[in-house]
């Protein structure tokens, strides 16, 4: 070898090694794709760039698994990798709870216990079935801090495929959620209006402990407001959202001006109101009806200035969820599923942050809302289908109405708001008006605020079970899961303007689905093209070169 070559070899050698000292320095990553889905969006490098100390991710998706799930660990794994590329502070592993067959069953108890629920799968082989355990979380653990992460979305009446790719697009926004709960210092402050009849803690128990994660709670009465009116505005003020849950006793004007006085002031509110006192116990008689009457909670003259009106009417709509009911007596009885017109199903419009790739929400006895032209800017979340219609109350409704087919030409135009949004310069409702308690200073207009209104109590609230609540959206009698709970935390995510964590929300992830009919019809086509093709080829190139080597040396 010469010296001109020792000296090229020497010196590519020499690049090498440089190359690899400054990968240790230096890591980019090119995102050549074109839905940037390996690209952080911004909220989720804030969270993980402020970790300063060692966060360690478990992921119990490991060992043999299905399809769809060997898929979701593919993808969990190059999120995770995202995160640790951006701060090396982020460590991730995979194991399989399930390795040991021995203590498989323990493991599966601890794991219960902690909240980590697996998920039964029919895994298909052939002529041959299987059910296989898969526990689709992780463990985000930072300091003495350890958070669940769900890497399955439920998802209504979709496949385990569409409920995979579903989960795929929700994992970045999962664990950028884990980072913040792992982060948050200081919690912004809500306070649950208590005293007029709300709904009871229990029943709104899921709702509220998923909200402690982001926020501090306390629950405020107005009671004191006729004696001292001053110090219970300024207690009020002290917190940033105030959440009144399904009234169903009237406010006092005293109460009100507080909350109105609140509102001007900047403070966000989320309210949950039924203008319609109806709820489905109430039809479980002998006869099987009852009366629904509208409810007067004294709070139309300040949704009116706020540029609101709650309509005393209940929603019937053919996009419906279901009841069930029982039919036979003592051990020969039968839960069916049956249509329930005045509990819609309602969709996403996916127009704005706070509903954008939601679940579809469950709604009971739900009432309409009118957008007026005066007040704050409006934004409609969600409205009933297009195929629905409003019935006035009062207004007598029976069991027997499932067993009517529905007149569709009375179902239409629909599109009726249910939940509405208002942002903007909020005028006080006692404006120009004899103010019912005395202030030190009586605003009537402010800063501007936040405001969203639903016309359904029930929306926020969960069933229970064994006495013990269940998650918020699950329908334990048809064993649904419905958007409730992540449109109520996006709401108030939003009214409190940490709206970071809901816009990673709206990142779409294009995913290419195999068609499991045309894969098998075709199977035998592209083993050949992938396998066959390759070998053919190369068998006629040893045979084309084997033939020019004969013709060429053997005369």
């Amino acid at each position: 070898m010469t010296n001109s070559k020792i000296k090229l070899a020497l010196l590519a050698l020499l690049i090498f090694i440089l190359v690899l000292i400054l990968g240790n320095f230096w890591h980019i990553r090119l995102d050549m794709t074109e839905d940037q889905r390996f690209t952080l969006s911004g909220p989720s490098l804030e969270r993980v760039d402020a970790f300063e100390g060692p966060v360690v991710v478990d992921v119990l998706l490991s060992g043999s698994l299905p399809p769809e799930f060997a898929r979701l660990q593919v993808e969990t794994r190059q999120v995770l990798e995202s995160f640790a590329s951006e701060n090396r502070l982020v460590k991730f592993n995979f194991v399989d709870p399930l390795e040991n067959p021995e203590t498989a069953e323990a493991t599966i108890a601890n794991l219960q216990g902690l909240g980590l629920t697996p998920v039964n799968v029919t895994v298909e082989d052939g002529s041959k079935m299987s059910q296989e355990l898969v526990f689709p979380w992780a463990m985000v653990n930072y300091q003495e801090k350890t958070v669940r992460v769900p890497l399955l979305k439920n998802k209504l009446g979709a496949d385990m495929e569409q409920r995979i790719t579903g989960s795929v697009q929700n994992l970045e926004y999962a664990f950028a959620d884990a980072f913040t709960k792992l982060l948050v210092r200081d919690k912004k402050r809500i306070a649950v209006i208590k005293g007029n009849g709300e709904s009871a803690d229990m029943r709104i128990a899921d709702f509220l402990g998923s909200l402690r994660e982001y926020y501090n709670l306390a629950a405020i009465t107005l009671d004191s407001v006729a004696t001292s009116p001053q110090s219970t505005l300024e207690q009020l003020k002290s917190y940033d959202l105030a959440l009144i849950a399904n009234p169903t006793e009237a406010f006092t004007d005293a109460e009100k001006y507080i909350l109105d006085q609140y509102i001007v002031g900047g403070g966000k509110s989320l309210w949950l109101v039924d203008p319609v006192a109806m709820e489905l116990d109430s039809l479980f008689n002998e006869k099987g009806t009852g009366i629904a009457l509208p409810r007067d909670l004294n709070l139309d003259d300040l949704f009116f200035r706020y540029g609101l009106r709650l309509n005393p009417v209940l929603v019937n709509d053919l996009y419906f969820t279901q009841i069930v009911l029982a039919s036979g007596e003592g051990s020969g009885s039968q839960y069916n599923p049956v249509p329930w017109y005045y509990n819609p199903m309602v969709f996403s419009a996916n127009d704005h942050p706070v509903n954008t790739n939601l679940e579809a929400l469950r709604m009971q006895f739900a009432s309409t809302i009118d957008t007026l032209a005066t007040g704050p800017k409006k934004t409609i979340l969600y409205q009933s289908s297009p195929l629905s219609r409003v019935d006035g109350a009062p207004l007598q409704i029976s069991l027997d109405m499932i067993n009517i087919p529905p007149d569709k030409e009375r179902y239409a135009p629909g599109n009726f708001p249910l939940a509405v949004l208002l942002e903007g310069e909020f005028t006080s409702a006692y404006a120009n008006r004899v103010k019912p308690v005395a202030m030190d200073k009586s605003l009537t207009t402010g800063p501007g605020s936040k405001m969203i209104v639903i016309a359904d109590g029930d929306l926020i609230e969960n069933q229970m079970r064994n006495g013990r609540p269940l998650e918020l959206g699950y329908d334990k009698w048809t064993n649904n899961f419905y958007g409730n709970k992540d449109f109520l935390v996006n709401s108030v995510n939003y009214l409190l303007d940490d709206s970071g964590l809901i816009n990673i929300r709206t990142k779409n992830i294009d995913i290419p689905i195999l068609d499991q009919e045309k894969v098998a019809e075709q199977q035998v086509k592209w083993q050949l093209i992938n396998i066959g093709l390759p070998i053919g080829v190369i068998l006629m190139l040893g045979l084309g070169a084997n033939w020019l080597r004969r013709k060429k040396y053997g005369r």
